[in-house]
């Protein structure tokens, strides 16, 4: 039972990370003149756009402006939550709390 608490509270964390690797992405698409052929932010916009994408298909750009990333986000930090709560909960439940 640990050890798949373990687990969930480290998918969480990896989550975590995403997210902070996806709002990097989303400030960056804020300068239209980045050369995205350099090596790093290539890395950055072949781990983040296909997630995005899957958003862009609900949500499409009103007046220039693509809210897909909210929504995207919003279904992220979803995520990180209900794993950190199942985390808690499984460790809560081995120990008898």
């Amino acid at each position: 039972m640990q050890i798949l608490s373990t687990f969930l509270q480290v998918l969480a964390q990896t989550l975590q990370i995403y997210s902070l690797v996806l709002i990097i992405r989303v400030l960056l698409s804020w300068f239209p003149n980045l050369d995205w052929s350099n090596p790093i932010l290539t890395s950055i916009g072949s781990i983040t756009d296909p997630y995005l994408n899957a958003f862009r298909g609900i949500i499409p750009p009103i007046g220039g402006i693509d809210l897909s990333a909210i929504l995207a986000f919003i279904a992220l930090n979803l995520m990180e939550n209900l794993l950190s709560a199942a985390s808690i909960s499984m460790y809560a439940g081995a120990f008898g709390y």
